[in-house]
């Protein structure tokens, strides 16, 4: 299968943006992009005045090297939302195919789509009470039911799930993928894969050319602010991929700081501190499945934990309250009654734990029988 068919048929010989930095020519002067000649007084020394390269060298060698695939199959973004942006326009026309998504799930999916004028095609993950599971089966019939209205052209299968915490297994990517071949693009969208045990789904790249992963510095890395995502695929797709970028995508300091964060000793530390989060998450989880106010704690995968809570807007509130700030997720389908709790440092933890534990008092108090002893928190 050749990947390219399924790209809109007017990008698939596009050729973008010829840049002042994409022309491959060196030299002493430049006079070329119409930059200012000197520094700014703010300039730390890191060369502002000048454009960056579109696509750095060096970062991309790091992260092909970090990620254990071939440079021509990496393309580096403004985070992973760019990523996703440019496969629904590389795609979807407008009207003409769909993405399909699998809420509750990670909003910017659909979101862009809805910019693209793409429809979205929603299969709802399958609730099985203390985890979330993504249908293959059901998003291969969408697929089939699809063709005779706008065809699906991209898959998104967000593992770990946000805000769920659950990874899909690998061997249930792996029948999507054969199940898509030739119909559609299959998004892994990695974001906290670095807190999962599970194998990466670019262990199944090199046998599915409609497989893209998606990874991130934001998490595990620990550079939200610098804004850096990783997208991986079959090479022809990245190229298309690359001519519809902005010109300039990664900003100097930003680049300068992922090289230092993904070199050798960095990326052990950060494999290192995914370890203590992971320890952590487990102590949390078995701390809140043992409050009164807690209905429901899913098993996760990733940084976080989705917790079903008997009065959630009582516990939003109490959190607010001492000062912490959770992710609401009551406007999600299917979670009117759940919040997303980010795992921090112990101390952080232990700060989110006691102000639940001043709303579980009072419940307890009152679930108890006159003169009976209300069960430990």
């Amino acid at each position: 299968m050749n990947v390219l068919d399924l790209v809109r048929p007017d990008l698939r010989d596009f050729g973008g943006y010829g840049s002042a930095r994409k022309t491959g020519l060196s030299g002493r002067i430049w006079l070329n992009a119409n930059e200012s000649p000197w520094a700014s007084p703010a300039d730390p020394g890191q060369g502002l005045n000048r454009y960056p390269e579109p696509q750095p060298a060096a970062l991309r060698a790091r992260l092909a090297a970090l990620y254990g695939v071939s440079e021509d199959t990496l393309l580096m973004t403004r985070g992973s939302d760019e990523g996703i942006d440019l496969l629904t326009r590389a795609l979807c026309r407008a009207e003409r195919e769909a993405i399909l998504v699998s809420p509750p799930v990670f909003g910017m999916y659909a979101v862009s789509a809805r910019v693209q004028g793409a429809p979205v095609v929603e299969v709802p993950l399958v609730d099985e009470g203390d985890r979330f599971r993504f249908d293959v089966d059901a998003a291969l019939r969408a697929l089939e039911l699809s063709v005779a209205k706008a065809p699906i052209k991209l898959v998104y299968v967000c593992s770990p799930g946000n805000p769920t915490g659950a990874a899909v297994p690998l061997g249930e990517v792996e029948r999507l993928l054969q199940g898509a071949a030739g119909r559609a693009v299959v998004v892994v969208d990695e974001a906290y894969a670095e807190y999962s045990a599970q194998a990466s789904a670019l262990t199944l790249r090199s046998r599915y050319p409609n497989l893209v992963v998606l990874r991130t510095l934001s998490k595990a890395y620990a550079l939200a602010g610098a804004r850096l995502g990783i997208t991986m695929a079959d090479p022809a797709l990245i190229r298309v991929l690359a001519a519809i970028a902005p010109p300039y995508p990664l900003a100097s300091p930003a680049v300068a700081l992922a090289l230092d964060a993904v070199a050798p000793s960095a990326a052990d530390e950060a494999q290192r501190r995914a370890g203590r989060i992971v320890a952590e998450r487990e102590r949390v989880e078995r701390v809140l499945r043992a409050r009164r106010v807690v209905r429901a704690v899913y098993a996760s995968d990733a940084n976080y934990l989705l917790v079903r809570f008997i009065d959630a807007d009582a516990a939003f509130r109490a959190l607010l309250r001492a000062g912490v700030v959770v992710r609401d997720q009551r406007a999600a389908p299917g979670l009117g009654d759940a919040l997303r709790i980010t795992i921090g440092t112990a101390e952080e933890n232990d700060a989110m734990l006691a102000a639940l534990d001043a709303l579980d008092a009072p419940l307890s108090s009152l679930a108890a029988p006159q003169g009976a002893v209300a069960r430990p928190a």
